[in-house]
């Protein structure tokens, strides 16, 4: 499968796509799960998954969390940012969501369709250490086994 989108954006995107998530699950106190159905349920997700350059190179993840809220209608007060300095399951997710979604040309949408958030998630535990490349095969495996041949 050809990437989406040029490689040079690819570390940002990550980064862009871990810090949405942590930040929307730490500071605005959003469930994993209802959060990205709601990234996914606005035009973001779409256009960070085929590499629009003013969501992959021209905001941060804080700012791309906001605009979720943003396009799906919810208010939401500004308060002050706060930069971790650990790395959480949700950072994770969306590191290794963001580096699948490339290397698999996929839309977001039908890769949480096979395999949920969540389960993306709690995949953490067995493969924060290693090579994504073994990320990447497991969900390959869960993929092949959600969406059977015809």
């Amino acid at each position: 499968m050809i990437p989406p989108y040029d490689e040079t954006y690819l570390s940002g995107a990550q980064r862009s796509l871990a810090r949405m998530l942590d930040f929307a699950v730490y500071e605005l106190h959003w469930e994993l799960g209802p959060f990205f159905d709601l990234f996914l349920s606005t035009s973001l997700a779409d256009l960070f998954g085929s590499g629009d350059p003013h969501i992959l190179a021209g905001m941060s993840g804080v700012e791309l969390a906001y605009l979720v809220l943003e396009e799906a209608g919810i208010p939401e007060e500004r308060g002050e940012i706060r930069f971790p300095m650990n790395r959480s399951e949700e950072y994770w997710t969306g590191w290794a969501l963001a580096w699948y979604q490339w290397r698999s040309g996929l839309p977001f949408a039908d890769i949480v369709r096979a395999v949920p958030i969540e389960e993306i998630r709690a995949m953490y535990h067995s493969f924060h250490e290693m090579d994504l490349r073994q990320f990447e095969d497991r969900m390959n495996e869960l993929m092949q086994a959600a969406t059977p041949s015809s």
